[in-house]
């Protein structure tokens, strides 16, 4: 029987794979060299480095990761190993962009501004930006696209380049980590960029932490070129700058992606995976029950800015505020110690339900915002008969 070793944080794997393989759900620390010497396959998450030094010796012929990102894991050793390998893009990307317009209509609420109007620049517009460039429309942005790949690929002219992305208001970050070629990511935003942003704009990164120079942001922030940042990646995770940390406006611990229909969806996409790879023909059932939302139904009110009542759907669903409360309180901490909170921060993360699990209730007749919340993922129905939420 196939052994597969399962990071316990991918919902219903294990269970979906019981008595076909032999399974081993381990959390991230226990995945090691001699954990996985007699197994077969290994489902890992981003916190896991994949390398010579997690496999040599072992006879694991599959590995898949349960996440978009792959820059934890050594592709070409894999490859000269003829072990086979599955990631799972794009599994979460509807998380990130619920992520991100919290966090969007959060900061306009800080900032005492109002996101309609504004332009919003999105570098990287994969799986994820793609949909954060539906979220900027549906919140009346104007959007602006650059992705240097996808322009060579097609020639759609509205590809910009990148330059022509630095006089946005704010600039969102959704490019894989990547050191070499004509597109190497790393440090794209260094000092020089953050230079030619418009003085007073704003910069989210969802993707890597690489992607952005720290003390060249912190620099930025402190000198007051940029109003504000939105990061959920760092530099040298676990261990990151509380410098930087304490600069940043909303400041998460790498968690927009982890809605719990997105580890389910990437769960799902390993088990597809490790059927196709051993030939093991199964078939996938989506669990029958799934964590309530927060909020399961929300009663439209009337009266007050539309920006204003978005946000307070948005936070009832989502209260981003209490991520970065729990990461804002590390910043005082010895490194390790942070770097130790900050990994469980992420092993304990409590269930956050997607827009599509709560319901909003428009009234009669509809309120006028039903069709922007619809658009942002939410199930829109008429108000109950008794109207009550």
């Amino acid at each position: 029987m196939t052994v597969v070793v399962v990071d316990v944080k991918n919902p219903f794997l294990a269970e979906a794979l019981a008595g076909r393989c032999e399974v081993r759900p381990l959390p991230t620390s226990e995945i090691t060299r001699s954990a996985l010497l007699d197994a077969d396959a290994v489902v890992v998450r981003s916190e896991t480095r994949v390398d010579p030094g997690l496999l040599e010796g072992t006879r694991v012929r599959f590995v898949g990761t349960a996440t978009i990102g792959t820059d934890h894991v050594d592709l070409p050793y894999l490859g000269n190993q003829g072990i086979g390998f599955a990631s799972a893009p794009g599994s979460n990307a509807n998380s990130v962009a619920e992520y991100l317009a919290t966090a969007l209509l959060v900061l306009a609420g800080r900032l005492g501004i109002e996101l309609r109007g504004l332009t919003l620049g999105i570098v990287g517009v994969g799986n994820v930006g793609s949909r954060v460039a539906r979220v900027g429309e549906t919140l009346g942005m104007h959007v602006l696209l650059n992705d240097p790949p996808l322009a060579r690929l097609t020639g759609d002219p509205r590809y910009r380049p990148i330059d022509e992305l630095m006089e946005a208001d704010i600039l969102s970050l959704h490019v894989p980590l990547t050191r070499t070629g004509p597109d190497a990511t790393y440090h794209l935003w260094d000092a020089d960029r953050m230079r030619r942003m418009k003085a007073g704009s704003i910069l989210v990164n969802t993707s890597r932490g690489g992607v952005v120079e720290t003390q060249a942001l912190h620099g930025a922030l402190t000198t007051g070129h940029l109003r504000a940042a939105v990061l959920d990646v760092w530099e040298h995770e676990p261990g990151i700058d509380a410098a930087l940390l304490a600069e940043t406006l909303i400041a998460t611990p790498h968690i927009a992606g982890y809605s719990f229909d997105g580890k389910v969806n990437a769960a799902r996409m390993m088990f597809e995976a490790l059927s196709g790879h051993f030939a093991l023909g199964l078939r996938w059932s989506t669990p029958a029950t799934l964590p309530p939302p927060r909020c399961p139904e929300i009663s439209l009110r009337t009266g007050g800015r539309d920006e204003d009542i978005l946000r307070g759907v948005l936070t009832r669903c989502y209260d981003i505020e209490e991520d970065v409360a729990r990461l804002k309180a590390t910043a005082t901490m010895e490194t390790i110690v942070r770097g130790a909170e900050f990994r469980r921060l992420r092993a304990e993360y409590p269930v956050r339900r997607e827009f599509a699990a709560t319901v909003i209730r428009c009234g009669e007749p509809q309120h006028a915002l039903c069709p922007t919340l619809a658009a942002l993922g939410f199930q829109c129905g008429p108000a109950n008969k008794d109207g009550s939420s």
